[in-house]
């Protein structure tokens, strides 16, 4: 079974753009050396995934779709397949963290997740990834989503 990535955590955003991530976070997501991905998920978050997972995940997706290709299941729908295709360039990178639980954002993702040198973000455990978000991109999902946290809860877990 694996262990729901949980917290919250306040950090600063140096004025090289990197952050220092919560121990707990980190070791939970992977070992040291592995690999990791950071995706833009919404505009002022970004996730942190396990590489091998990740690539799993995606492997599994672009085959199920080259097969649709292959098999001419996919016609009318070639628009869909290059917004895709543009999304997946440019929705995630690979990076390392420094032994000291240090993430570098990368140019890109910078103005992605909108919060500048010297400014807060929120490092969230979401289950299965850790995500950095924007102070007020939080707030704004709480408010959209807190209300409807026991219905999901029961719906998840009976």
């Amino acid at each position: 079974m694996t262990d729901l990535l949980l917290g919250e955590h306040r950090r600063t955003l140096d004025t090289r753009y990197r952050l220092v991530l919560p121990k707990d976070l980190c070791r939970a997501l992977a070992q040291p050396g592995d690999s990791l991905i950071l995706a833009k998920e919404r505009p002022g978050t970004l996730s942190l995934w396990n590489g091998q997972k990740w690539q799993r995940r995606i492997d599994q997706g672009i085959s199920l779709v080259q097969e649709k290709l292959q098999a001419g299941r996919m016609t009318g729908r070639l628009e869909e397949v290059q917004r895709l295709g543009r999304l997946l360039s440019t929705r995630h990178t690979s990076v390392q963290l420094t032994d000291r639980e240090r993430l570098l954002i990368p140019e890109g993702f910078r103005q992605f997740l909108a919060v500048e040198p010297g400014e807060q973000v929120l490092v969230l455990g979401a289950a299965l990834c850790v995500e950095i978000w924007c102070p007020t991109t939080w707030i704004k999902y709480l408010e959209d989503h807190m209300s409807q946290f026991s219905e999901l809860f029961t719906n998840l877990s009976s």
